[in-house]
């Protein structure tokens, strides 16, 4: 499976008011503004994007079907091939933004299908530890529900997890345009080594993402051999 990845970062040398049009005000925005780097006909999304701070401004690390291009002439593009060959057993570090989540029913009748999203570390408070006063450190229930998430994905998304870090927790909210309802999500941000179990199914889910809101920033791996 072959790929780009990108790159992105604001031109040099903008003014204000171009540095205005160009900078997106929330992750809504972000969204849109990766869309607007590929060809608007495509049937759905093939990218994964994933935002980065470089002093006051942001940048973009982007995996694609496509190459990228800037219509309004304001980010400047490095573009790679994107081709990995992997072998099993390879051992590899990563780091990852994820949106984790665990998935409930809100009923046992059988006739009410629908399901409640919550996030991994508010739920471990809620289910592990119940009483505040017994609640281990914030740190502690981040390596606890992130390591315990991203284990059980492991398997079957070809890897196997060797060593994990885990902190970085964030919770979003913002509106869509036109919208009474806000969007909310969390995020983990997760860095460690993992050793390939199955390269192509590997390969296949590094292009596909890791975990939920991908359209937000979410679920692009990086990985590099160590």
């Amino acid at each position: 499976m072959n790929g780009y990845l990108h790159r992105i970062r604001l031109k040099p040398g903008l003014d204000v008011q171009e540095l205005t049009r160009a900078l997106p005000a929330n992750s809504y925005a972000e969204h849109q503004l990766v869309w607007r780097w590929f060809a608007e006909d495509a049937p759905g999304r093939d990218f994964l994007f994933r935002r980065e701070q470089q002093g006051h401004w942001p940048f973009f690390y982007v995996l694609s079907k496509r190459e990228a291009a800037d219509p309004s002439n304001l980010w400047e593009i490095e573009t790679r091939r994107f081709e990995p060959k992997l072998s099993s057993g390879e051992r590899l570090a990563f780091s990852l933004r994820a949106n984790p989540v665990v998935v409930r029913k809100i009923s046992d009748d059988p006739e009410i299908k629908t399901r409640r999203r919550d996030d991994v570390v508010a739920d471990l408070k809620k289910q592990r530890y119940p009483d505040k006063t017994q609640r281990p450190p914030l740190g502690d229930i981040l390596s606890e529900a992130g390591t315990e998430w991203l284990a059980a994905r492991a398997g079957r998304n070809g890897f196997t997890l060797e060593s994990v870090s885990i902190d970085g927790y964030q919770q979003h909210r913002w509106y869509k345009p036109g919208k009474d309802n806000p969007v909310a999500l969390s995020t983990l941000e997760f860095a460690g080594t993992l050793r390939v179990q199955d390269p192509v199914l590997f390969t296949e889910k590094l292009f596909q993402g890791i975990g939920p809101a991908k359209a937000f920033g979410c679920g692009l791996m990086l990985v590099r051999r160590v």
